[in-house]
């Protein structure tokens, strides 16, 4: 069972994109109710992510001794599989402490703290959420393990 975690993981990743991007053309409309519930769920699902994230990882280090799966493509891949997992290391990190900073601000209404923050959260958490589908395919579905 907890060897489907990534998958659940790709899935969540996969569901805040959606959430993400369905919440940033309701402010956009202007509907700040919808827009708030939207981005609750998001930071919930992104939550639960985070728990299942280092489930997977616990569990990796149970069963192998190692916490990371080995990349297996050759060639050009690596290069690109390494880029696209290191600026999505260094920038998920950044993404709980601006998604609470960011969603704090909106809750209180301080619109234009929220605001300014926003620009920022939105698009790193976004790529973050895209990035992490990315690298699940690039692990455990475009490239066969050795």
């Amino acid at each position: 069972m907890l060897e489907k975690l990534p998958v659940l993981n790709a899935i969540l990743n996969a569901i805040s994109t959606g959430l993400l991007v369905y919440a940033y053309t309701l402010i956009r409309a202007k509907k700040i109710q919808q827009h708030r519930a939207v981005m609750i769920t998001a930071f919930c699902v992104s939550t639960v992510f985070l728990a299942s994230y280092l489930l997977h990882k616990w569990h990796l280090w149970q069963t192998t001794g190692s916490f990371n799966t080995v990349f297996a493509g050759q060639g050009v891949w690596r290069p690109v599989y390494f880029s696209l997992l290191i600026s999505h290391v260094l920038l998920a990190a950044t993404v709980p402490v601006l998604a609470i900073i960011t969603l704090g601000r909106g809750l209180r209404m301080n619109v234009e703290k929220h605001r300014r923050i926003a620009r920022i959260t939105f698009p790193v958490w976004l790529y973050v959420s895209v990035t992490g589908v990315l690298v699940y395919f690039m692990l455990y579905q475009w490239f066969e393990a050795v």
